[in-house]
């Protein structure tokens, strides 16, 4: 019995495996199904996931944690503002939350991440100086100089570097990570499918 235990989950993985497939090749109604299937099961899995974060904060806040309570305050919050949207009592009350909160704590952090960067290419420099290491502290001062408010003439060689890093250089990088990145994903799910790769039995 104990051998035969994992082959209904390895059946199942194989079976709606090989009918996405399929749909996706040949039967489109048959593979928007499933996607919304698969929608559906990963919209259940965040939802126990936030219940089980909930959980765990809710202990933490038991035991003394504030910053667990803001947590829970801000989950809560969120939560009555999106039920309120759907009921229509208000309007755009989570975006309006995106809009005071989360945007301007991106743009807080986005803007000192330059900062980062630049010293811990210092530290880089003063464990190692090699070439690797002078390209990426030149690069990130280069990036500095071409956002900052210099004059006219002066900012002008320092944007036309950054246009230059940013069309080529970070566009041939990031194509580069999704290509490989599709890669990986091709290999996993033919693993998958035939059985090599089993995540569901971990």
């Amino acid at each position: 019995m104990k051998k035969y235990r994992h082959a209904l989950p390895l059946a199942l993985a194989i079976a709606f495996g090989l009918l996405t497939l399929l749909g996706l090749l040949f039967v489109p109604d048959l593979a928007a199904t499933m996607t919304g299937w698969a929608s559906f099961l990963a919209a259940v899995a965040l939802l126990i996931g936030v219940i089980n974060l909930l959980g765990v904060h809710a202990r933490r806040l038991a035991g003394g944690n504030a910053y667990s309570g803001v947590l829970i305050v801000s989950m809560v919050a969120v939560f009555i503002f999106a039920l309120t949207d759907f009921l229509g009592l208000t309007e755009d009350g989570v975006n309006t939350i995106f809009q005071l909160i989360q945007v301007p704590l991106e743009a807080a952090v986005a803007s000192l991440l330059v900062f980062f960067l630049l010293f811990a290419g210092m530290r880089l420099l003063r464990r190692q100086l090699n070439v690797w290491s002078v390209l990426f502290m030149a690069t990130v001062l280069l990036t500095l100089l071409g956002r900052t408010l210099l004059p006219g003439p002066l900012a002008e060689p320092f944007r036309w570097i950054n246009r230059i890093l940013s069309e080529i250089v970070v566009t041939a990088g990031v194509r580069g990570i999704l290509i490989g990145v599709a890669i990986g994903i091709v290999a996993v799910s033919l693993r998958i499918l035939t059985g090599s790769e089993r995540p569901y039995d971990k």
